[in-house]
């Protein structure tokens, strides 16, 4: 007997010798693996003439299992912030070891020579990836230096915008036409007057007087200075009062009215609650212990807590029962004197 042999393909061990690569079973795995591989070094053969350079991201670093040298591969080229998609692929599929990876793995599995050509990159093909990688990198940069000449006008803008904003707030306002009429200097003197006469009164910040502004001139109507409205005897926050929230209720001022259940509820909850944790259907469940009981609650029959057998506790009850009815009997003979 051939001595026992492990085929990775398959996932069993085989004792056959070499024939078990040329089974049925042997070629079907060997033909799903390869085509499993097949669709990434097809994609990555696209990239040989049309480097694509992209900005690196965390998905970059994906690997790929080779299944000619038995590892994981990196599938894309990544250095700095910048990544080749299938720049480590094709990489690796150009090295000499896989080549050499690849002719024993084909000469162990039996494979299909034809099929061998596609999972090889010839030195040409990797030398034309790379001067179009270059090609790539250039054109990726011009890309990068247009977007950030972009930025930059757009930054300009917001700039622009932002200081002719501040020139109009900052120039002075055009001085009104007198020949519009009296009826403005009316209005400016009116209210200079009624401003002057609020600015006499007393109050309790020394502030100076605020500028009129535009809605009072063109209306004209003076403005008066009420005062302060304080309600006598009852004061706020402010003149040291006590606030609403810290004031007590009349009908908990008093303290005795208890918050929550007694003590004796709450062993009576308790109590429920393990007696909710038990079998519904069990014995003496639905039995109060509350009740008063007499002595003869049990039952006087069948003497099961007497020792015995079961006929001497049957002549006993028998007994009982005619003593209790011949008692029973005298007591309703009336007596005759």
């Amino acid at each position: 007997m051939a001595p026992a042999q492990r085929c990775p393909l398959c996932r069993q061990t085989f004792f056959c010798g070499r024939g078990h690569v040329y089974s049925r079973k042997h070629q079907r795995q060997l033909k799903e693996a390869l085509e499993r591989l097949l669709p990434q070094v097809e994609a990555a053969r696209k990239a040989i003439r049309a480097a694509q350079v992209e900005r690196y991201v965390p998905e970059h670093d994906r690997c790929c299992w080779c299944l000619c040298c038995g590892r994981e591969v990196r599938k894309h080229l990544s250095h700095g912030n910048l990544t080749v998609l299938h720049g480590g692929l094709l990489e690796h599929l150009a090295s000499p070891e896989h080549k050499k990876a690849t002719n024993r793995f084909w000469w162990e599995n039996k494979a299909e020579f034809q099929m061998k050509e596609k999972f090889l990159i010839s030195s040409q093909d990797y030398a034309r990836f790379k001067k179009s990688m270059v090609k790539g990198l250039d054109s990726y940069e011009e890309k990068e230096d247009e977007v950030i000449k972009e930025m930059a006008a757009q930054i300009r803008e917001v700039e622009h915008s932002r200081q002719e904003l501040v020139r109009s707030v900052l120039e002075p306002q055009a001085v009104p036409d007198p020949e519009e009429g009296s009826s403005a200097l009316g209005s400016w003197k009116g209210t200079n007057s009624q401003v002057a006469s609020a600015s006499q009164q007393p109050s309790y910040l020394d502030l100076p007087p605020a500028a009129p502004e535009l809605d009072w001139m063109e209306t004209g109507q003076p403005l008066t200075f009420i005062g302060h409205q304080d309600t006598p005897g009852i004061g706020n926050i402010h003149s040291g009062a006590t606030p609403p929230w810290m004031v007590q209720d009349e009908e908990y001022s008093s303290g005795n009215q208890q918050i929550g259940p007694s003590y004796e509820e709450f062993l009576k909850e308790k109590e429920k609650q393990k007696l909710k944790k038990l079998p519904p259907d069990r014995v003496g469940a639905n039995f109060d212990h509350n009740t008063s009981t007499s002595v003869g609650w049990l039952p006087s029959f069948g003497r099961v807590w007497n020792n015995g057998r079961r006929w001497q506790s049957r002549h006993q009850f028998k007994t009982e029962a005619a003593a209790r009815s011949k008692q029973s009997h005298k007591e309703k003979k009336p007596n005759v004197s």
